[in-house]
């Protein structure tokens, strides 16, 4: 009996092409995963700051109504916040503050 060799068949992968298929699902877990800590850490961040700026505002209300907006000024400051308007109607304050992109308000009033 005679020996005989087939041609190799071009499609079929050669030795030095294979596990390049577990690199490309590897680099594309990777991508996603990478994708998914920066989502989730955006969030964390708005949520913090969420938290910070409504404390802040809660502050200044307060403090304003004692002192004024140049009280809620600089109490907002020390929370790390940037009082966007001031008002006071009648007994009531009411207070929006800023950090970063988030804003929050509050309302406080001398009344019983």
């Amino acid at each position: 009996m005679e020996n005989i060799t087939r041609p190799s068949d071009p499609a079929a992968p050669s030795s030095s092409d294979r596990g390049q298929a577990a690199v490309l699902v590897v680099s594309v877990v990777a991508v996603l995963l990478v994708v998914f800590v920066l989502a989730i850490a955006t969030m964390g961040r708005t949520s913090i700051d969420r938290t910070r700026a409504q404390t802040a505002a809660d502050a200044a209300a307060l403090a304003s109504l004692d002192g004024g907006a140049g009280s809620a000024a600089d109490l907002a400051a020390r929370h790390g916040a940037e009082v966007v308007s001031w008002s006071q109607h009648g007994d009531e304050v009411l207070v929006v503050v800023r950090i970063g992109d988030v804003r929050a308000t509050a309302r406080a009033s001398d009344a019983p």
